[in-house]
């Protein structure tokens, strides 16, 4: 019996080691191969963004729904197959407690792998089961650590930190356990923005982890946050220990370490030919080549610190050849280019440098937002800068004795000479090296790599020399003649004797520049302007464009300096009076903000002396009374002409506006207004063509304002949708006729009359679903209008009662008896018609009544 009990004890004690190895040797291994593949993908495809404090752990955390059997990663999903199977073959749970020693690291690896995949709540009840039922394992401060990863998913950040802590004070843990237990602490605290206290933590994770890669990551984030906090030094000194790791820790910590340590670099104080020299050193190490990006940047950030804008913008535009990754260091390098042109009042091309700006930048965030309005802005800088370049110009010349022109012009077109007769020597050079062999093509002057270099450096982008354009297509007509775009177009000519007879007769032609027009000073001189009536209206043009950029540069950018610029330059250039006494305000508005008290006074007295009956010397003589309360303020005004417009004072709102707009001229803000409203009046008094023609000004000379923009949407949208005059057909049956009754304007009296008494009749006989109203159709006519909500034969059919006056009230009466009490009303002697709701529509829109009276009668009315 001993020897039997022996037996099966030996047996057991086999089969218990069969099973170990079994489950660390095969399933398990595989498991963490395939797990530790998922996370080298989770190394290689994840993207550190060093312009944000960096997370602890490298994970995308995805928020988009997924379906229960969807994998984001093949290999964890594969990982968490392994454990799984390992639990369930090889678990040996007996009398209640697991008797393999390697099930707790399958669960370990099961929670792990789920957490990787971002199941974070079974992965949590994977690590709580290790804690419950294997409370002796050695992978048990493993497991806690994970736990509180899974906490921190889930937002838990105080369970986590709780846990943690008791770990911490209770255990006795490896220096990798405990730099792990702590930067989740340190992640904790960063996610409830206890930014100090996550310092302490993550400086103790980097003091204890003996892996080189977190050791720079930890100390990285230890200076963000120092950064954060204000802590510059501090900072300085942690990235300090990351560049002193040099090769042991990644590089992308080390340059990134030196570029944040760049930009906390006092200009005031420190070393700047010691810094340079760092950066250039940086800059020429061939390691650091992933990294030119971020170096070119900080090198071009110093130069503009310096104010060496040129060296600046060279290395923004090396910055930007890289092809970098970093779509954030793109838009930094983007929008300082467009900001620079700004200054140097490059507008178009600042446009340009913001629209790539928005395109790398997160749609919706509040940088995004900013720049688009300032890009939205620029529209109107760049619309009202080139109105004014241009006029300038023009009245410039205009204004230039005889002989001034001709020796300005004279000048301009010997440059345009010259720049055609070099053109014309390359074109030649060009010709003869076509002529020699390849080797000496190539070959001339050294290196063929050398003179390429020299050649990009030295020369131009052929398109973007237009005279060297048009002369090359002034080149290609003579030796080719007129040819049509299509394939083949240099044999074409072979089939076609005419085509041959007109180049051969062309080649006879010589062409010379010296008798070239465009090189004659005569020909841009008699493109000058002449008329008083034109040079009037280009200086108009001129001045209004020089108040508005002042305005906008005063309210939207907050230049103040160009502001002032412009609206003084306006005040020189003998203005028409309505430019003169806002331009006079806004001057005195910005000297107030820049606290310039003697000029802003010079402006205020000017007004008030000069101008004392104007709203803006009673608003400088009552400072407490706003603008939006005066009742001649630009907005009370309007609101009065829009209550003008709602009551169909159309012709009233038309003159008034006209009126308003000459008045109001100055003001950026209300003009399209007026302007809109006056559009609106337009296309209900005088019809769908004269309101298209008045949409289509008020989009075109206001584009920016919210009223062009919508002008815009009408035109585009509504128009199309409304152009149709047909009258729609087969609507006798819908309960939607109106009985129309025509008068003319001048017989207001007789239409207001009849309005009321039809209205009796209504209340009357309790018609509750009928209304009246007078309508405006023209500046002649007009209609009353009973809304009757019937078909065309009830609407018919009273109509017929009232001109019988035979509109009986019936209430009470039982209409079956010969003897019931009748009422009849006056009858309506005026003439009416009837019409469906939709035809209504496209009468008043385009104005064809006449066209309505000739429509065919239906069987019935007939």
């Amino acid at each position: 019996m001993v020897a039997l009990a022996c037996s099966r004890k030996k047996d057991k004690f086999v089969n218990r080691a069969w099973h170990d190895v079994t489950t660390k040797n095969n399933t398990l291994y595989n498991g963490r191969i395939a797990y530790d593949l998922g996370r080298q993908d989770i190394v290689d495809t994840y993207k550190d963004n060093f312009w944000e404090v960096l997370p602890i752990e490298r994970m995308i955390v995805s928020e988009d729904v997924r379906l229960p059997s969807e994998v984001l990663n093949q290999n964890f999903d594969k990982a968490e197959e392994k454990a799984v199977k390992a639990i369930q073959k090889h678990s040996m749970l007996i009398d209640d407690r697991e008797r393999n020693p390697k099930i707790d690291e399958a669960f370990l690896l099961l929670g792990k792998s789920r957490y990787f995949e971002q199941r974070f709540i079974p992965a949590l009840e994977a690590f709580n089961y290790i804690l419950y039922k294997y409370p002796t394992s050695n992978t048990i401060n493993h497991a806690k650590v994970w736990r509180a990863k899974a906490n921190l998913r889930l937002d838990n950040n105080e369970k986590a930190i709780e846990d943690l802590t008791r770990m911490i004070e209770q255990e006795y843990m490896k220096p990798q356990d405990y730099a792990d237990a702590v930067s989740m602490m340190a992640q904790a605290y960063i996610n409830l923005k206890q930014k100090d206290s996550a310092v302490t933590f993550i400086n103790k994770a980097a003091i204890h982890t003996k892996n080189f890669e977190e050791k720079g990551r930890y100390l990285y984030i230890k200076g963000q946050l120092l950064n954060e906090l204000g802590h510059k030094d501090s900072a300085n000194w942690a990235f300090d220990q990351v560049i002193d790791l040099n090769r042991r820790t990644p590089r992308r910590y080390l340059i990134n370490a030196h570029m944040a340590k760049s930009r906390n670099f006092d200009y005031d104080s420190g070393n700047k030919e010691e810094f340079l020299e760092l950066l250039t050193d940086l800059e020429e190490n061939r390691e650091n080549r992933p990294f030119l990006d971020r170096i070119y940047n900080q090198k071009a950030v110093y130069f503009k610190t310096l104010d060496s804008m040129d060296l600046a913008v060279e290395y923004y535009n090396k910055s930007l050849r890289t092809n970098s990754e970093d779509k954030y260091l793109e838009s930094i390098n983007y929008y300082t280019l467009g900001n620079i042109n700004f200054d140097n009042k490059e507008y178009a091309i600042s446009g340009a440098y913001y629209d790539s700006t928005l395109q790398r930048m997160t749609v919706d965030s509040k940088r995004y937002r900013v720049l688009k309005k300032k890009r939205v802005n620029l529209d109107d800088v760049i619309l009202y800068e080139g109105i004014a370049k241009t006029n300038d110009s023009i009245l410039t010349v205009a204004a230039m004795s005889p002989d001034e022109r001709i020796a300005y012009y004279s000048e301009f077109t010997e440059a345009l000479k010259a720049e055609a007769i070099a053109a014309e020597k390359a074109e030649e050079i060009a010709k003869i090296k076509n002529q020699l062999p390849t080797e000496q093509r190539f070959n001339q002057n050294g290196t063929g790599a050398r003179r390429g270099k020299e050649t990009s450096k030295g020369a131009k982008f052929y398109f973007y020399n237009q005279t060297v354009v048009a002369y090359g297509k002034t080149a290609f007509k003579r030796t080719f003649g007129n040819r049509e775009l299509q394939d083949n177009w240099r044999v074409s000519s072979i089939t076609n004797p005419a085509a041959v007879a007109d180049i051969d007769q062309e080649r006879k032609e010589e062409y010379s520049i010296e008798s070239d027009p465009a090189f004659d000073p005569q020909t841009y001189i008699a493109q000058i302007p002449t008329d008083q009536n034109v040079l009037d209206s280009l200086k108009t043009e001129f001045n209004f464009a020089y108040y508005q950029l002042g305005v906008i540069y005063k309210e939207k950018f907050q230049e103040y300096g160009l502001a002032t610029s412009k609206l003084e330059d306006l005040l020189q250039n003998d203005p028409e009076q309505r430019l003169i006494i806002p331009a006079k305000y806004n001057l005195y508005k910005i000297y107030q903000l820049q606290g310039n008290t003697s000029k802003a006074d010079e402006f205020k007295n000017n007004i008030i002396t000069n101008h004392s009956d104007s709203r803006y010397a009673k608003i400088l003589l009552n400072p407490e009374e706003e603008l939006q309360d005066d009742s001649s303020s630009p907005n009370a005004v309007y609101n009065r002409l829009y209550k003008d417009f709602r009551d169909q004072k159309y012709a009233l709102v038309i003159s008034k506006s006209d009126e308003l707009i000459t008045k109001y001229g100055g003001e950026d803000e209300f003009l399209p207004k007026f302007e809109l409203l006056k559009a609106q009046a337009i296309g209900r008094y005088r019809g769908f063509e004269a309101y298209k023609e008045a949409l289509n000004y008020v989009a075109l000379n206001y584009p920016q304002s919210p009223e062009g923009k919508q002008a815009q949407i009408i035109y585009q949208v509504t128009i199309p949708q409304i152009e149709n005059n047909v009258f729609v057909e087969g609507v006798d049956e819908e309960k939607n006729h109106k009985l129309m009754y025509t008068f003319s304007t001048a017989e207001n009296e007789q239409a207001l009359a009849l309005k009321e008494h039809l209205e009796n009749i209504i209340k009357e006989l309790r018609y509750d679903k009928m209304k009246v109203s007078l309508d405006a159709y023209t500046k002649d006519q007009q209609f009353l209008v009973v809304h009757t909500r019937r078909d065309r034969l009830g609407a018919e059919g009273l109509g017929e009662l009232l001109s019988l006056g035979k509109t009986e009230d019936s209430r009470g009466v039982d209409l079956t008896k010969w003897n019931r009490r009748k009422k009849y009303y006056k009858k309506v002697e005026a003439e009416y018609f009837t019409v469906a709701s939709p035809n209504y529509r496209i009468l008043q829109i385009h104005k064809n009544l006449e066209g309505y009276n000739k429509q065919p009668q239906t069987e019935e009315t007939e």
